[in-house]
């Protein structure tokens, strides 16, 4: 059986992600060109320094993240950090790829698919039909009173959440969305959700939840994030017959 080429296997995963239905803050996709040939794909949230030495180490080929480069706003001039990142990739010959928001919202692979499974919720869906929705909604599988999501969640996120109290004893239908989407909590509650949850929390979140009478859990955007790049690399490596693992560069954000 022939190797797998690279541009096959990134046609491949724009076909499950439809990154062209999505207006980003990055370009997704194929960021930096790599070697043609692709026997192993390596899998992370970040495409830091440190995550892309173990991944060369491990003999990738390509590295699959969810946050990669080259984001609207900065400085476009490859210095600094910045080049000595690009640098090792090019002198590696290794692809770097990447999904942002398509990867988000794909529902089964995505961040928010699998967020569904981490809360423990039934009936989750995107609270739209728009094939660009973020935000998702369910119920969870019995309800908890705040404390004992919080719980749940450091235990299957391996990090301990921020609780913000201001919904009811106890939780019921919660919403989320990965990432910084702490902004979503007015929508979340307008939609009457017990609870809403994300990666990141800011000042005005505190008082969006205490007044609106919903509650708030910051789980990490790191962490929240860890399981769609997991997914759409387990998917890939199996229509492709090709190698893939997960390297985790932890972070408490």
């Amino acid at each position: 059986m022939s190797t797998p080429q690279r541009d096959d296997l990134v046609a491949t995963m724009d076909q499950w992600l439809c990154p062209e239905l999505f207006r980003d803050y990055c370009p997704n996709g194929l960021q930096v060109e790599g070697r043609d040939q692709v026997r192993t794909v390596v899998t992370g949230v970040t495409a830091s320094q440190r995550f892309l030495e173990q991944a060369i180490e491990t003999g990738a080929d390509m590295v699959l993240v969810h946050h990669g480069y080259f984001w609207k706003g900065e400085d476009p001039c490859i210095r600094g950090m910045k080049q000595r990142r690009i640098e090792l990739l090019l002198n590696n010959n290794v692809s770097l790829v990447a999904y942002h928001l398509p990867l988000d919202a794909h529902r089964s692979m995505g961040n928010n698919a699998c967020l569904a499974r981490t809360i423990g919720a039934s009936e989750a869906a995107p609270v739209s039909g728009e094939p660009c929705e973020l935000m998702w909604a369910g119920t969870l599988d019995e309800p908890l009173k705040p404390e004992e999501l919080a719980s749940r969640l450091q235990s299957r996120l391996n990090r301990a959440p921020l609780p913000i109290e201001g919904g009811p004893e106890l939780i019921r239908r919660i919403g989320w969305c990965s990432g910084g989407a702490q902004g979503m909590i007015d929508r979340a509650a307008a939609l009457g959700l017990d609870a809403y949850l994300s990666g990141e929390i800011s000042e005005p979140t505190v008082h969006s939840a205490r007044e609106q009478g919903i509650h708030y859990f910051a789980a990490g955007h790191h962490a929240t994030e860890r399981d769609g790049v997991q997914a759409l690399g387990t998917a890939l490596a199996e229509a492709f017959d090709i190698e893939h693992c997960f390297i985790e560069d932890p972070s408490p954000a």
